[in-house]
């Protein structure tokens, strides 16, 4: 039904799935904030977690829909091309927080566990494409590592919230995770209904998305990598700059940070879900160079933040940290070679 769109209809439906993901992002933060504080789980899990899964559902729809219908560049360039942007979203965050640096202020070490987990699980990714092309059942077996991967530094993040180490200097710009009392009076079971209600609108719309995607890609000329990395992960990843403005307002700022990062380890699950989907044999092996460049981005991309958050500048150029700066210029420079790539 979708293959039969006239280009002005797709992008028509694409400016509308663009809207009603923007708005269900929104109120997600809300909601995954109250949760943090009604169930214990604290802004770092929760946003890791609740927030990083439910924000993710629509560019995870998309990337399976995509590897199903045997479009495998499509589904990894809006995986990978998806977690760039949420890291660029940051530096957007941290511009609305005036007061200091965002990493400054999010101090946390959960974060931190968190940036550590997607650098493992973003070279997993790396490995998988450099490695044989080796696969059972169509499955290689990178796939299986990065869903244990996952599910293992989601394990040692909450350990090290509970049983901590050690912990970052509190400054005055430093902004606590402490429990909200408002919180505690809403109904848990509302919350839970009002997050899965928003988390269907969300994968609905990714499966919307990614017919349109298709229509455009073909009908432009742009090609399924510049679609998929410049566009389709750009609009999936709404939810991660919205709930992410929203919570630096609200003064969730922990909650803020781990909804980019915890969202970022879970969309390289996409792409363990799209190579369980494709059944041309490895995803990783036909994930185009424009691709895998991304990748390397990524990895870039998170170290400096990493690095901004051990570091914690309280000002930088313009009011916000270096890192914002460095992280944005990173995305500008790998979106100018995917445009200007040959073919």
């Amino acid at each position: 039904m979708l293959a039969d769109l006239t280009l002005g209809s797709a992008v028509v439906l694409f400016l509308g799935c663009t809207l009603v993901i923007g708005v269900a992002g929104t109120r997600l933060t809300h909601i995954v904030d109250d949760l943090a504080d009604r169930t214990g789980l604290g802004e770092a899990i929760a946003g890791a977690v609740l927030l990083g899964m439910a924000t993710s559902l629509s560019g995870l729809v998309l990337s399976v829909s995509a590897a199903l219908a045997d479009r495998p560049t499509l589904a990894m360039s809006n995986a990978l091309g998806g977690i760039a942007v949420q890291t660029l979203f940051l530096t957007i965050a941290d511009l609305t927080h005036r007061r200091a640096n965002l990493e400054h202020a999010a101090a946390s070490i959960g974060n931190l566990m968190q940036g550590g987990l997607l650098l493992c699980l973003l070279a997993l990714v790396l490995v998988g494409r450099f490695a044989p092309e080796w696969t059972l059942w169509q499955v290689h077996p990178i796939t299986p590592l990065i869903v244990i991967g996952y599910l293992f530094g989601l394990r040692l993040a909450d350990r090290t919230r509970t049983r901590p180490m050690w912990q970052p200097a509190q400054t005055r710009e430093t902004t606590p995770d402490v429990p909200d009392d408002q919180a505690q009076t809403r109904s848990a079971r509302r919350l839970w209904l009002s997050f899965a209600g928003l988390a269907l609108v969300l994968g609905a719309s990714g499966w919307l998305l990614e017919g349109v995607a298709s229509v455009i890609a073909e009908d432009t000329g742009l090609g399924q990598s510049v679609v998929g990395v410049l566009m389709t992960a750009v609009v999936t990843s709404l939810p991660e700059l919205v709930t992410s403005v929203a919570a630096v307002r609200r003064g969730a700022l922990t909650l803020a940070v781990a909804g980019i990062i915890g969202g970022n380890a879970f969309d390289t699950l996409f792409v363990a879900a799209s190579d369980m989907a494709y059944r041309g044999g490895s995803i990783y092996h036909a994930m185009p160079d424009g691709v895998a460049l991304w990748v390397a981005i990524s990895l870039l991309m998170t170290a400096i933040l990493m690095v901004g958050m051990i570091h914690r500048e309280r000002l930088g150029p313009g009011r916000i940290g270096f890192e914002s700066l460095a992280i944005a210029g990173c995305y500008l420079a790998g979106a100018a070679m995917l445009v200007m790539a040959p073919g």
